[in-house]
């Protein structure tokens, strides 16, 4: 029996890949789709297609009505809390493509999705390739204590930094030698320039974010030592596309534990 998908935010530029995408496999299958706009009408329709058979509700809520095994939600940083929220007390697993949760939300999913004995995966990015420069900044900062992490993203997007940034960031802190850099404490002028930070202390990661035109997402950890630097950079293009498989993997693994899990690293081996 195919894994049966309700996917909020269908007609999104990431949901619009997804849809074909789910309709080509043989082990999963579209069952219902929420965008608010195009509620009440078939999704195929509502791509401006032929008729698919998926019906489009407003909300998670209304949606989760429908028999599903996995919610993937690719809305917006205001409404993805409520949904994961709402999906894991139905006791549908859930695939978190939305940027901007934190850590403490994410604790707050997670303790729901175990008492409801369901999975949830989260990841700030689920390209192939943005995953690698989680895992190489991962690597490096075993060996290189100072790190800083440069977040560039459109002008328009609403969070800052993205959940790719954010994601390496929270990590990252929990991870890093601690920086020779001066403490914030005894940073003069005008110290929030130095960043915003994740973590706490000596080994807090300092994100810098920039909201620029022409920008789609890109992502820069940058570590210096005594006469030398190493950057680690990922840059995503206009196209959905890097983002779907990585999602079709995580909807299949994400009944395979109860909790969350943060980032596509963690199904990698």
């Amino acid at each position: 029996m195919p894994i049966r998908i309700i996917l909020a935010g269908a007609t999104g530029w990431v949901g619009r890949a997804l849809v074909p995408a789910i309709a080509a496999t043989d082990d999963l299958k579209l069952v219902a789709a929420v965008a608010r706009g195009a509620a009440g009408r078939d999704l195929g329709e509502a791509h401006g297609g032929a008729p698919n058979g998926v019906p489009v509700f407003a909300s998670v809520a209304d949606a989760l009505a429908i028999p599903a095994d996995v919610l993937i939600d690719y809305t917006k940083p205001d409404a993805v809390k409520a949904n994961a929220l709402a999906a894991v007390a139905a006791g549908r697993h859930v695939v978190v493509g939305t940027s901007g949760l934190g850590a403490a939300d994410y604790a707050e999913i997670d303790a729901v999705a175990k008492a409801h004995a369901v999975g949830v995966l989260a990841a700030g990015n689920f390209s192939i390739t943005a995953t690698l420069l989680k895992r190489f900044t991962l690597e490096a900062a075993k060996y290189v204590a100072d790190v800083e992490i440069i977040d560039y993203a459109s002008a328009k997007k609403p969070d800052a930094p993205s959940g790719t940034g954010r994601e390496l960031a929270e990590t990252l802190a929990a991870q890093r030698q601690a920086a020779t850099s001066r403490p914030i404490s005894e940073v003069s002028g005008v110290p929030e320039t130095r960043g915003g930070a994740f973590g706490e202390g000596a080994t807090e990661v300092r994100v810098h974010a920039l909201r620029l035109p022409s920008f789609v997402l890109s992502v820069e950890s940058i570590f210096g030592a005594p006469d030398e630097r190493l950057t680690i950079r990922h840059d995503a293009g206009s196209s959905a596309a890097p983002y779907v498989a990585g999602t079709l993997l995580a909807a299949r693994k994400v009944s395979g534990w109860t909790g969350v899990r943060r980032g596509l690293d963690t199904l990698l081996d």
